[in-house]
This record gives C-alpha cells, sequence and structure tokens, in this order.
C-alpha cells in the first residue's frame, strides 16, 4: 500500500479486517480527436478517518485551512506510490490489456466536511483504437487493502467521445456473509504473492460506440 497510508494508519488501531482505506471515486474517460481514448481522468474522495490522519502536520502557517501548496508533498507520496499497484486501474480493449503512462496533473483538495480528494489523470501508452468492441476499465485494489465505490450521481463520463459512444457502469456485488467473516488479517497474511483478491470487488466502467 501506499506509503502515506501505511504511514497514517500506524497512528491508529486499524480494524480486524480488510478494508481498512475507503474512496469514493468518479472517472472521466478522455478521448482526442481521433477517435482514441488517450487518458482515464480519477477524482478520488477518501473517508473521514483516513483524510483526518493523512494532513496531520501539513498546516504548515498554521491557519487551519490546508492548500493546494501544503498538500502538494502528500498529493506526490501519494501518485508516486500508486505506481506499484498501477494505480488500481487496468484497461482492456477485446482481449488486449491497455497499459497507462504516468500520472499527470495530479493534485489533492479538501471538500468542507474535511475529506481528501486526490485527482490525477492517467495518459493511455500509445493511444487505445476504438475498434467498436468494449472498452473496459477496471477500478479496485487487488490487495483489498482500499475499498473502492464509485458515486452514486454522476460516477463515469466520456469527455470528447466520437458521436454515438456511451460508458456503463458494473458495480461489484457486495461481500456476502461468508466473505464478510473471512475478511480477517491472518486471511490476507495467508494469501500467497500476487493474489488478486480485490478484483472480484472490481467497479468496471464498460464503454460501447454505436
Amino acid at each position: 500500500m501506499t506509503a502515506s497510508l501505511v504511514a497514517s494508519l500506524a497512528l491508529c488501531s486499524a480494524a480486524d479486517a480488510h478494508p481498512h482505506v475507503w474512496v469514493t471515486a468518479r472517472s472521466e474517460l478522455v478521448y482526442g480527436p481521433d477517435g482514441r481514448m488517450t487518458a482515464v481522468r480519477h477524482a478520488w474522495t477518501f473517508d473521514d478517518m483516513f483524510s483526518s490522519m493523512a494532513v496531520q502536520g501539513l498546516d504548515v502557517n498554521g491557519d487551519g485551512k490546508f492548500t493546494r501548496e501544503e498538500l502538494a508533498p502528500l498529493a506526490e507520496v501519494n501518485v508516486t506510490s500508486l505506481d506499484e499497484f498501477k494505480f488500481f486501474t487496468f484497461g482492456k480493449v477485446g482481449d488486449k490489456r491497455v497499459s497507462f503512462d504516468k500520472p499527470k496533473d495530479y493534485w489533492l483538495d479538501r471538500l468542507p466536511d474535511s475529506r481528501l480528494v486526490l485527482h490525477f489523470t492517467l495518459p493511455v501508452k500509445d493511444g487505445a483504437a476504438q475498434t467498436g468492441e468494449p472498452f473496459k476499465v477496471e477500478v479496485y485494489d487487488p490487495t483489498y487493502f482500499v475499498a473502492f465505490e464509485f458515486a452514486k450521481e454522476s460516477p463515469a463520463k466520456l469527455v470528447s467521445a466520437p458521436n454515438g459512444c456511451h460508458v456503463d457502469l458494473e458495480r461489484p456485488p457486495e461481500p456476502d456473509a461468508g466473505q464478510q467473516k473471512r475478511l480477517s488479517e491472518s486471511f490476507f497474511t495467508g494469501l500467497s504473492p500476487g493474489a488478486n483478491f480485490g478484483e472480484q470487488f472490481s467497479n468496471t466502467l464498460l464503454v460501447a460506440c454505436k
């Protein structure tokens, strides 16, 4: 998990079960003039507890407010650390995997209710041809340390997409009683390296064009 998440969680008594951090997500799928998808633009709102812990010590001028400049080091750590986890964003066109480049245009801001929002843009490497096959973007943490839920209103949209294209969101099923019982620290510690348990809780954006 990201260094900032781990550092913040070390300050409190972590719960016995995963997940530990909750994110409400909104995403934009951005297209270029040639009809190719060029980037995924995320806005991730963190839960109250993580937000309050993450900003400790960042109010440089002591005015009780957090400017974008004061939050810039935290944004840098989050985005840099997420590289190891492929930014929790996985793309596919047909059977072909789509890779993303290093993020750009990233920053943190703070909502009136004090929750942090991480904004960043993931460029698509070499573009991704719109072939008429569904373009799929999945958002999830393979380790299920972070739980993602897309916003109830305006969770995803297309930007500058060709006419006739639309995006649908498939939300993951809620963990059933049996899964909830299994989600203990010992369960996750016992998973083999590279286990992709969190995939079953993937949020999937599906783009189709007529």
